[in-house]
């Protein structure tokens, strides 16, 4: 709309001078000023093709980005756990080859116990988290589950020990009761539905247009932030998982879905080994263990208090956690 306007600014009166000079004729002239109202519609459709044609590079590079990834090389051979204890033995790792996040980590996590993983943004809390999901392999140093390598178990085994519940969990354009049942693609339909109960969400799936048959849309879009996280833990329990990990599964969430979210997890860790990623402190201070993470280091672990004591780093997180709490009071 724009450009219209532009074109004949300079058209009419250039073109209105030519005439009167006898150097350019009437029809001539009037084919011209049609043309330049013309070549809108070709102008626009080739800008709004330029921008797709950065929407596709885009997305090209992600999907070059995954097929680029190099595979993870796992044994094919079924393995027997002992107790479901994680390992991690100096340990170093960065993501494609890039920059090492992870310095020689180590870090004992027993069976049945709950550690939290604290640390400044950036400082490798998810990717201690996403190795020991079996997301990536390490590069150097060992990650083991119930006494075994990691490499050593296939992956098909290997993801079927843990449960991820991050802060931006993906829902597939699919049914409520499909998107759930991808945590066991075996389970029936009354052990999806008991799945939700359990995870507070059975209530208003069946208040939706169609109930458990209602399409999600892409990436869950047609529901809230606190009712795709109830899903996604829904989605967790039905797994049923010996190893459990949250991260910063309640981070974006309001108040009120809050207090029925936490429930929910209370019900899904019951009897696991356990492995929170919080930025809120109050949520895991009685954490068996608190490890504290920074620039890809492990500087301190301990219980809540120890670490208040012995570790710097930490009591200026707690007291940056109370202090912002307060002011959300004031």
């Amino acid at each position: 709309y724009s450009i219209v306007p532009a074109t004949l600014i300079t058209i009419l009166p250039v073109g209105f001078v030519f005439y009167r000079g006898g150097s350019l004729s009437a029809e001539v002239f009037i084919t011209t000023v049609i043309l330049a109202l013309g070549i809108t519609g070709p102008l626009m459709a080739a800008m709004n093709f330029v921008d797709t044609l950065a929407q596709v590079g885009t997305t090209v590079e992600s999907v070059d980005e995954v097929l680029l990834a190099e595979e993870q090389q796992h044994e094919e051979k079924t393995v027997t756990f002992g107790k479901m204890d994680i390992g991690l033995s100096h340990v170093s790792f960065g993501y494609h080859g890039d920059k090492e996040i992870l310095h020689d980590v180590s870090l004992a996590i027993p069976a049945g116990t709950m550690t939290a993983l604290v640390g400044p943004s950036g400082s490798g809390k998810s990717t201690i988290a996403k190795l020991i999901a079996g997301f990536w392999d390490v590069q150097s140093g060992t990650v083991t589950i119930g006494g075994v390598d990691e490499k050593k178990i296939p992956l098909k085994q290997l993801y079927d020990q843990a449960a991820f519940v991050s802060q931006d969990n993906f829902l597939f354009d699919e049914t409520v009761r499909e998107n759930i049942r991808m945590g066991r693609m075996s389970a029936t339909d009354a052990e999806i539905e008991a799945a939700c109960r359990a995870a507070g969400c059975d209530g208003f799936i069946r208040e939706l247009e169609k109930g458990y048959d209602t399409k999600v849309g892409s990436g869950g879009a047609h529901l809230s932030g606190g009712e795709r996280q109830r899903i996604a833990i829904a989605r967790a329990m039905l797994k049923d998982a010996p190893i459990v990990i949250l991260d910063e599964a309640t981070a974006y969430i309001d108040p009120e879905n809050e207090a029925v979210i936490q429930e929910a997890i209370a019900k899904l860790v019951k009897g696991k080994t356990v492995i929170v990623i919080a930025h809120r402190l109050s949520t895991i201070k009685d954490a068996d263990k608190i490890v504290v993470v920074k620039d890809g280091r492990i500087m301190a672990s301990g219980r809540h208090e120890e670490l208040r004591e012995s570790c710097p780093l930490y009591e200026s997180m707690w007291q940056a956690h109370i202090g912002a709490k307060d002011g959300d009071v004031a």
